[in-house]
């Protein structure tokens, strides 16, 4: 569960625009915002590696953060994480402010184990959801979801209502939305080749020849019985 609280210094003041980000970033900071229980959206600046270090967690990106804004102490935890698309560089974060007594929505990583076993021995592993969609309490989010493959057959895959979920979390997608299934893999037949289709024209062609030189040979037949009708 995601208890352990991680305290994390912003600044405040920082100047918006593309510019001063870039400074930040230069500085090893990273341009932020923090937002939530009714407050105005604030431009807030953090270092990265005070960041990173919160979130290599074993809560991952839900890790509660202390976020200790001009003095001021809030729960809060990050909701979006914005990276350049070539370098992948954190860009921007978005903070939210959260009550420990009140649920959020998160995404909750899914753990795939046991799909190894004999019972899938030559079969085709998919699986289709990587993370849940969950509601809970702060204090209450679990840092993963672990999912069996155990039990996993071609009729019947691992689906989101098969998972027993911690005590105060409920599911906040489709029960029968499938995790994990499991198939026979696909085998694409092969074209016959060049040479199998010169012999199948070859066959052919010897059969009509054949065939002509039967017609022509019944054709000599009538002709000379033709012809020993006249002479009679």
């Amino acid at each position: 569960m995601a208890t352990d609280t991680i305290t994390l210094t912003a600044e405040t003041g920082r100047p918006t625009g593309s510019r001063s980000s870039r400074r930040l970033r230069a500085e090893g900071k990273i341009p932020a915002v923090v937002y939530g229980m009714g407050s105005e959206p604030k431009a807030i600046a953090v270092e990265w590696s005070a960041l990173r270090a919160a979130l290599v967690t074993d809560a991952g990106m839900n890790a509660l953060i202390d976020l200790d804004v001009d003095g001021d102490k809030a729960l809060a935890m990050v909701t979006d994480m914005q990276r350049h698309p070539v370098r992948r560089d954190v860009t921007h974060v978005d903070f939210i402010l959260v009550d420990v007594n009140k649920t959020v929505d998160i995404d909750v990583p899914i753990v795939l184990e046991d799909t190894e076993g004999d019972h899938l021995a030559g079969l085709v592993v998919d699986q289709q959801l990587f993370s849940l969609a969950l509601t809970a309490k702060p204090g209450s989010i679990p840092n993963e979801i672990v999912v069996s493959a155990a039990n996993l057959t071609i009729d019947d895959p691992i689906r989101v209502g098969d998972i027993t979920l911690p005590s105060g979390v409920e599911l906040n997608v489709d029960p029968e939305e499938a995790i994990v299934t499991a198939s026979v893999p696909h085998v694409d037949l092969p074209e016959p080749g060049e040479g199998e289709e010169a012999e199948e024209g070859e066959e052919s062609e010897g059969e009509t020849a054949e065939g002509d030189e039967g017609a022509e040979a019944e054709g000599g037949d009538d002709a000379e019985a033709a012809e020993g009708g006249e002479e009679a």
